[in-house]
């Protein structure tokens, strides 16, 4: 990543950093890149590196009915020189992240919680066990996540653990299961950023989400012994109600552990 105080160029810009920009700047270093001897010399790599967060389509017809219609579709056009001095307009487009799949190591730090929310909402309907363990290890690298299993009736009692989690700044995914409900409390890993090097190859070892059992977000040696009175539930409803959630676990089978998501490029229709 961009080391503070030092000036963003092609030259340091990232797979990662990338997604900080807007099309406008894209615009903006490459043309302060065009004065460079090197250009040539590395204008496949820089084009990689833009690529991974945004989409880049050469205007191939300079019409204003054309460049109108690229615009419709969010993409901003400007001219770039290219290494062979050869001029040509590009219509950029930051990608979105809209599946599971559109998410990685790199562009991980760069969305916040309720965009997590809202991508695990729209991608599936089973619970945090039942993404790809991969998925699950890139949202932990800048995310804290937790889940909680009750009875529906339950869930919101005031002053459990729905309460607390929403209170302490957590985004929060129900999921229904039958008279049940699973919880997924989402947050940002703050001061937490993990550097990674664009060419970094090696699988990096990320802590699963910590799993909570019945609203229980602590190891149970740590926790404090409570009155019967300030239980959320006596003993035999406890017992019955953590057999009940077992089942209602989701497993995936066979999970490859050098499973790698990768971002989807996807395409807009053809005019």
């Amino acid at each position: 990543m961009k080391r503070q105080g030092q000036a963003l160029s092609l030259k340091n810009l990232t797979k990662a950093n990338v997604w900080d920009l807007q099309e406008n700047d894209i615009f903006r270093l490459w043309k302060q890149a065009e004065r460079d001897a090197d250009l040539k010399d590395n204008e496949n790599h820089y084009l990689d590196v833009i690529k991974s967060a945004f989409t880049i389509e050469e205007v191939k017809l300079d019409r204003p009915e054309v460049i109108r219609k690229y615009e419709d579709r969010g993409c901003q056009v400007g001219q770039v020189r290219l290494d062979d001095n050869t001029i040509v307009k590009w219509a950029l487009k930051k990608r979105s992240i809209i599946r599971i799949t559109d998410l990685t190591k790199d562009n991980i730090h760069h969305v916040s919680a309720r965009k997590i929310v809202e991508v695990l909402e729209r991608n599936f309907g089973g619970g945090w066990e039942s993404l790809p363990q991969a998925v699950q290890n890139i949202i932990s690298l800048a995310f804290e996540v937790t889940t909680t299993t009750l009875p529906t009736e339950r869930l919101k009692k005031k002053g459990g653990l729905y309460d607390k989690k929403v209170e302490e700044g957590y985004e929060v995914l129900e999921i229904a299961k039958g008279a049940w409900t699973e919880a997924i409390f989402v947050k940002e890993k703050y001061n937490q950023a993990i550097e990674v090097e664009d060419d970094e190859d090696e699988v990096l070892d990320v802590l699963p989400a910590q799993k909570l059992a019945l609203g229980d977000d602590e190891d149970e040696d740590d926790l404090p012994e409570m009155d019967d009175e300030e239980s959320d539930m006596d003993e035999d409803d406890f017992d019955e109600a953590k057999m009940v959630e077992e089942s209602y676990r989701t497993t995936i089978d066979s999970i490859p552990e050098d499973l790698d998501i990768q971002s989807v490029d996807i395409s807009d229709d053809d005019f």
